[in-house]
């Protein structure tokens, strides 16, 4: 008889649910899909950016079918982890009660950088790229 291993839930949270939360929750699940159930939300949900998209795609992560969720879809959910990755400048989090533990790890918003595709898909990249980072660090 195999013991099956059980997979810690992970919630990434941020205002809208539209870039640094998506990241943050395809790359885990890539990174460690037998590991953690991973899932995001926001506060104030919005639709998914595509820039957030198109890099995640660059690393073969396919979140094209991701939509926005709000926090209100978890209420009553209790998570292994709860980890805010908002908190750029003049920027506050939302608060989800239903972590047994809670993680804060801020990010730029690459969402409301102005520039060029160009300029602004390096940004993208770069929070990207920091995230992976971290996850790797972290998780």
């Amino acid at each position: 008889m195999t013991s099956q291993k059980i997979k810690e839930t992970v919630l990434f949270i941020c205002k809208h649910n539209s870039a640094r939360s998506q990241m943050a929750e395809g790359i885990l699940k890539s990174l460690y899909p037998d590991s953690y159930d991973v899932y995001s939300a926001g506060s104030n949900p919005s639709t998914l950016n595509p820039y957030a998209v198109k890099v995640m795609s660059k690393m073969s992560v396919d979140t094209s079918m991701n939509k926005s969720k709000s926090l209100n879809e978890f209420k009553g959910v209790e998570f292994d982890y709860v980890v805010t990755v908002c908190g750029g400048k003049g920027e506050s989090c939302p608060f989800f009660p239903g972590g047994k533990k809670y993680i804060h790890q801020p990010f730029d918003d690459p969402a409301v950088f102005n520039g060029n595709d160009d300029e602004i898909i390096a940004v993208f990249r770069r929070v990207r790229d920091e995230i992976i980072e971290w996850i790797t660090e972290t998780f």
